[in-house]
């Protein structure tokens, strides 16, 4: 459904967002009713983004559809960009995993893709300022082997006179097609075992070491951090890198949630995939997108 909106104001401009929120979409999937959906959906009653009688998955790609807008775009767009266009344009979700706020350090990688490599991108919306970004690529550089910085056109100048050479720059235009401005060097060699093992979760880090045949040695839940730690940095950065890759995608495989993602509409498929959902919830929230927008402002 295409929407030309009149000018958004900031208040209608973060209700619009607050629609594909993990609150909503898990209230869907696990009650087919979400009363923060209701609120929403009262803010947004001036701005028409769809009729009372038109269906919430209708509002959704109504609501998606003025995001997009240049002046409106927000992370949930580039998430859904990269979701779209990289993890089920060129991947699928058989060969690969994506990764979203993903704990490195200090920072939280916006979306990581893994396959046969890792790549981590940065967004940088047209409403974000870039006064962080430096900590965050060396962060990211110690964890992933690619790492891509995706703006809006104003951020774009800066962001190839900032980044290392080795970072990817990607644009996200205005037809919302992501396009590469300069390659990111894959370089596993530079990755970090101490800054991955503090990345990931402590039974992923058993497993990698497993992968290796290093015992693991049985000690109490007090010492058994430490000892792990001691061990996983005597791997190489290879090692590491690789052993992440192979284990992550095995225990955050996303390949449950494929046939509901292809049931959904473009619109929400980044926040499907964004969010944990239980497998039985899964028809309980294509089922809750049929419902009339006017029988959802009765959840409030």
């Amino acid at each position: 459904m295409a929407f030309t909106p009149s000018p958004l104001n900031a208040s209608q401009q973060a209700a619009i967002a607050r629609l594909f929120s993990p609150t909503v979409i898990r209230d869907l999937a696990c009650k087919g009713r979400s009363p923060l959906l209701a609120r929403l959906i009262s803010e947004l009653t001036n701005v028409g983004l769809a009729g009372h009688g038109d269906t919430l998955a209708r509002l959704f790609d109504a609501g998606f559809s003025a995001l997009q807008a240049t002046n409106y775009r927000t992370e949930y767009i580039y998430k859904a960009a990269i979701a779209h266009r990289i993890l089920l344009g060129i991947h699928s979700l058989q060969t690969s995993v994506m990764l979203t706020e993903f704990r490195v350090g200090n920072c939280k990688a916006d979306v990581a893709i893994l396959n046969g490599t890792s790549t981590v991108f940065e967004i940088k919306s047209e409403r974000d300022n870039l006064d962080r970004l430096e900590p965050q690529i060396a962060a990211y550089r110690k964890v992933f082997a690619n790492v891509n910085v995706i703006v809006g056109e104003n951020h774009l100048d800066s962001v190839i006179t900032c980044c290392p050479s080795d970072v990817g720059v990607l644009l996200l235009t205005d037809q919302f097609r992501i396009s590469t401005v300069r390659s990111s060097v894959d370089a596993a060699e530079r990755t970090s075992p101490e800054a991955i093992f503090d990345s990931i979760q402590l039974a992923e880090a058993v497993q990698i070491l497993k992968l290796y045949k290093i015992e693991i040695p049985n000690l109490p839940n007090t010492k058994i951090h430490a000892a792990l730690r001691e061990e996983f940095l005597k791997l190489d950065p290879i090692q590491a890198h690789e052993g992440m890759i192979k284990v992550l995608k095995r225990c955050r495989s996303l390949l449950p949630l494929s046939e509901l993602v292809t049931s959904l509409p473009l619109s929400l498929r980044a926040a499907a995939l964004s969010t944990r959902l239980r497998r039985k919830d899964h028809p309980r929230l294509l089922e809750a997108l049929g419902t009339s927008i006017s029988e959802a402002r009765t959840w409030a």
